[in-house]
């Protein structure tokens, strides 16, 4: 059975929720980041990274959240969480999780952890006073050229919208609003909506 290590609130909500859509059975185990579990030897035997999502399989343990997306997508193809039989379109997948993995997720991180690029205490105040700015404009981004509306893919929804609506949740803490972006906000509340995203967010 696949087993998901998470923390709630964090970039594994969006592997927790393709998990749910997926309808496949499977664990869920909550990494309790106020405890420093995520550096116990116990999780770090499971992943060495210290971080979450970390997806257990039957092959090994995967890492990293387009991965994983991308791998629930390939593994159940009927539940039709990514468009498997057009390449390019898949490739647009991966475009559009990269770009929150590498981009937008980094942005936020100077907000909270600075001190995984400098030591300086100046800096890293730096660092966080320019996240609303930096978020803002990832979310312009998203918003102007990224969105086809009403989902990421258009009318398909797809690991993307659970992806996109994980770091929609981080906005306000952040000093950015979501309504300033209407593509994205209506689609949050879409998501919100759900039944499948409320037993998710419910059971975390």
């Amino acid at each position: 059975m696949l087993k998901l290590y998470y923390a709630p609130g964090s970039c594994a909500v969006a592997s927790h929720l393709a998990l749910e859509h997926s309808g496949v059975s499977y664990e869920a185990h909550k990494v309790d980041f106020a405890k420093q579990e995520q550096r116990s030897p116990a999780y770090l035997a499971i992943n060495p990274k210290g971080r979450v999502p970390a997806l257990i399989t039957s092959l090994g343990v995967l890492t990293e959240t387009p991965a994983i997306l991308a791998y629930i997508a390939q593994c159940f193809p009927a539940a039709r969480l990514a468009p498997l039989d057009d390449p390019w379109q898949f490739a647009q997948v991966q475009s559009f999780n990269s770009y929150l993995c590498s981009t937008v997720h980094v942005a936020h991180a100077h907000r909270y952890r600075g001190y995984r690029w400098s030591d300086d205490e100046a800096a890293i105040a730096s660092m966080k006073q320019k996240v609303p700015q930096t978020m803002k404009a990832c979310f312009e981004e998203i918003e102007n050229n990224l969105i086809k509306g009403p989902f990421v893919l258009g009318d398909h929804y797809s690991i993307c919208d659970m992806y996109l609506f994980t770091i929609t949740n981080w906005l306000e803490g952040d000093e950015v609003d979501v309504n300033w972006f209407p593509k994205v906000a209506a689609l949050r509340q879409w998501m919100l909506n759900n039944p499948v995203v409320q037993k998710v967010l419910k059971a975390q």
